[in-house]
């Protein structure tokens, strides 16, 4: 992409947040530029538009303009190849894809694709006004399907979900209110903007008017000397990015000098264990603030600065544990986290591009499992399926959590036997690499014998993916593969 000079490569999009050279930036006017631009390109209020590229300030500006226009937006993952962005917008009926650059060998497709790289360059023509108002979403938040995004995939297949304007930017505005953030503030998502956790961030930062520094999440060296370099107050990031960024303090202590400004720090995306919580608050001085939320419901349950122990539902939403007949479980139970609130997914996307599953009224099953506390707080503990063993009914992710007493994370994946029931293997990520027979018998302090691996596998760290979570899939093969050669305990 031309640059123009106009815009450094990790800039703050605040308006009060200056760049280098102490012009300041203004988002708005970027992203009515960008609308201006985009609607010149054919894109129309009542088009759905696919947006396939990483963070970037022009990414921002692009999804900003999209809003601005009241087209429909369509979250893709930056990971996916170009043909498979094509298939993924064919399968949403869209009627653009905004990628991040083309070239004339990409596949061609049904749906016509637009230039991220050459929509930035005609933002870039001319410095556009300073608006004389916040940006208007009207148009985008009256839009049944505003936003479609792709559920993870966690159980199965990526399912389209399709939210509402309203619902989206309403749960915004409840997160803002429990968390509290300040036009002053300046975001740092070590997160991608293409999915749930991150574009909450991006519309944070638009709500609100804080700042949002695009930092290189990837590099989290380079991100951490960002936050410094440009003030940032507010950092999110799944708990193996924590994890990792632990590790990079005890290698480069220096980098904690520009973090001294950081008055939040954030988690989510996966359960955050006891040990990372206790590591991270004697490490930098203050709590990870825990929360829970998904592409189906948006932000769930959140700890806010004020109360930073207590993950609590969000104003205006309601959340249970059940047991598997639905019935609720008191405090201290584990089981099925059911969740009321007014910012319900409309439904799944059907093949002709229209909702085919609508979502039911009343209260959504997660499929997740979770435990509440006395004050009705939330801990989530993973995924909610099941095994059998030994004639007991066990959840993997609770197994994982109890293990965890033991100091270190744990994946727990069953395997089933062919003689019936399941074989549990434990992986553990331990960077100094005790041997298998020192968790074994440290697992046996905290988990009863029907709970016990059949194999423990010890790893100085577990894979993560593009997007910085734990790599789920390649635990379980890597557990399958151990199994299949025979090394069992």
């Amino acid at each position: 992409m031309r640059r123009t000079g106009r815009v450094p490569p990790m800039s703050s999009l605040a308006e009060h947040t200056a760049r280098p050279t102490g012009a300041p930036i203004r988002p708005d006017a970027y992203a009515r530029r960008a609308a201006e631009v985009l609607h010149g390109l054919g894109v129309r209020p009542e088009h759905r538009v696919a947006l396939h590229a990483g963070n970037s300030a022009e990414y921002v500006w692009a999804l900003l303009g999209l809003m601005r226009l009241g087209a429909g937006v369509v979250l893709l993952d930056h990971l996916r190849s170009a043909r498979s962005a094509q298939e993924a917008a064919a399968r949403v009926r869209a009627d653009r894809l905004l990628r991040a650059d083309v070239s004339p060998g990409d596949p061609a497709g049904p749906v016509p694709v637009l230039s991220l790289a050459e929509v930035a360059d005609r933002v870039y023509e001319r410095d556009p006004a300073p608006p004389a108002a916040p940006l208007p979403l009207d148009a985008w938040e009256a839009r049944e399907d505003a936003l479609i995004a792709w559920s993870s995939g966690s159980t199965g297949e990526p399912k389209a979900i399709v939210r509402s304007g309203r619902s989206v930017l309403e749960n915004t505005r409840r997160t803002v209110a429990r968390m509290g953030y300040r036009d002053s503030d300046v975001l740092a998502p070590l997160l991608p903007f293409s999915h749930q956790y991150g574009f909450s961030l991006v519309l944070i930062a638009q709500v609100t008017g804080c700042g949002l520094l695009t930092a290189p999440y990837t590099r989290l060296d380079r991100a951490l000397e960002a936050v410094g370099a440009y003030a940032a107050t507010v950092v999110d990031a799944t708990p193996s990015a924590f994890r990792s960024l632990l590790r990079l303090l005890e290698r480069r202590p220096a980098l904690a000098d520009g973090l001294r400004g950081v008055r939040m720090w954030c988690t989510g995306g996966a359960p955050l264990d006891d040990r990372l919580a206790r590591d991270f608050r004697a490490a930098v001085g203050l709590p990870l603030l825990d929360g829970y939320g998904s592409t189906e419901l948006g932000n769930v349950a959140l700890a806010g600065p004020g109360a930073p122990g207590d993950c609590l539902p969000l104003d205006g939403v309601e959340v249970s544990v059940r047991d598997e007949a639905g019935r609720a479980l008191p405090p201290g139970r584990p089981g099925e986290v059911w969740v009321r609130t007014p910012d319900v997914m409309r439904g799944l996307l059907g093949p002709d591009g229209t909702l085919s599953e609508p979502a039911a009224p009343g209260e959504f099953r997660t499929r997740d499992l979770g435990v509440l506390d006395a004050r009705g707080g939330l801990r989530v503990l993973g995924r909610m399926s099941a095994t059998t063993r030994h004639g007991y009914t066990l959840y993997p992710a609770h197994l994982a959590r109890k293990a965890e007493r033991c100091g270190r994370p744990v994946h727990v994946v069953p395997v089933r036997d062919v003689r019936g029931g399941s074989r549990l293997v434990f992986l553990v990520e331990d960077p100094r690499q005790r041997p298998a027979s020192t968790w074994f018998a440290e697992f046996g302090k905290v988990l009863e014998p029907y709970e016990m691996p059949n194999l423990v596998l010890v790893l100085p760290g577990f894979p993560t993916n593009g997007n910085s979570k734990t790599d789920v899939p390649a635990l379980e093969e890597r557990a399958r593969r151990a199994l299949a050669k025979g090394v069992h305990q």
